[in-house]
């Protein structure tokens, strides 16, 4: 795939699964590196592994992953035409948000898995992600939906599916997002709608 070195994925991956720079690779069930197509033009980034996903090593399966599957669907994306990936790759305990050393000793993951796939469209899914990925201040109740450019790359961030459970006032405003991250995706990968 675009430039890669044959194994370089598979050593990424079980690097991270043997990991324990922080205390969360010490408390984890698995390790959720991510799932999807590797060469993907569109990446999803949340910010760590549930209960569900930290038992089946999968991002995004629990009830936050079905509303995720179905903001999908509403765009015409699946799972098997992106990548889905967090921030952090071990559940923080009792869901809790992951603290900054701990984001730190786990972006490095990320940002391989980013050099790799080479996407054109990053998805952030809430503002853990988008602080990472985007900008250290951002603000998610103000600037969810809108774009920006980095290093050639697209950026967006959506309210987390997580929250869109909690908070169904925010779906309306989520779904003219996804109505935005569709025209996007057409415009910049419409390899993926042909």
């Amino acid at each position: 795939m675009r430039g890669r070195i044959p194994g370089e994925w598979e050593q990424l991956e079980a690097r991270c699964a043997q990991c324990q720079a922080c205390e969360l690779g010490r408390t984890r069930t698995k390790p959720v590196f991510g799932v999807g197509r590797q060469d993907s033009p569109v990446l999803f980034v949340g910010e760590g592994p549930g209960q569900q996903e930290d038992l089946t090593g999968e991002p995004f399966v629990g009830a936050a992953g079905k509303l995720l599957d179905d903001m999908l669907s509403i765009i015409d994306l699946g799972r098997d035409n992106c990548y889905i990936a967090n921030v952090v790759k071990c559940r923080p305990p009792g869901n809790r948000d992951p603290r900054e050393e701990e984001q730190a000793a786990c972006v490095g993951y990320l940002y391989e898995q980013i050099r790799l796939i080479q996407p054109k469209i990053i998805v952030c899914l809430g503002r853990i992600a988008a602080g990472v990925l985007i900008r250290k201040d951002f603000r998610i109740t103000r600037e969810h939906g809108q774009w920006t450019r980095i290093n050639g790359i697209w950026y967006t961030a959506l309210y987390h599916p997580s929250a869109l459970l909690r908070d169904l006032n925010r779906r309306p405003e989520t779904f003219l997002d996804l109505l935005s991250l569709r025209d996007k995706v057409k415009e910049v990968c419409p390899e993926l709608y042909q």
